[in-house]
Formats: structure tokens, sequence, C-alpha cells
């Protein structure tokens, strides 16, 4: 399963406590020359509740590419 089902799958929403959410990958400007240049070199994952829209963003470099992402989702969200 990829990082972004198991995310959609596991995220339990803080302000309403609604399983479940929808995710999506956004790209945002930094500050300075990117911010004036508008180059979108940022990138995150968004996960908003399906109940209430309130979002969350992750940073997926953190998480990709290492073999024991689901340990951490786990630890997250403690499914």
């Amino acid at each position: 399963m990829t990082f972004d089902a198991e995310l959609q799958n596991k995220f339990v929403c803080p302000k309403c406590g609604n399983a479940g959410g929808s995710v999506k990958r956004v790209s945002m400007s930094g500050t300075g020359l990117s911010k004036l240049m508008d180059i979108q070199h940022n990138q995150f994952v968004a996960v908003s509740c399906n109940r209430c829209g309130y979002t969350e963003f992750y940073n997926p470099e953190i998480f990709e590419g290492k073999d024991n992402f689901m340990n951490i989702l786990d630890l997250l969200f403690g499914r």
C-alpha cells in the first residue's frame, strides 16, 4: 500500500474525531527568490478530514524511502 493510501486510512481528525480523510499532494513556494520567481519546490502531503475539513500537512521526504514508514504512521495515529 502506498504512503498516501495508508495516511488516508489511518488518519483520525484531532478536531472532530472522524476516521479517514482525503489526501492530496501540494507544492508551495518558499521565501526569497523562490517566492519572487514562483518556484514551488516545497512538496507536502495534505490530509483533510472528510467531515469538518481540518487539514494537516506532512513532509513526504521524512516518510518515503524508509522501510519503517508504517511504524511511523502507527506512532502518529496509534492504530
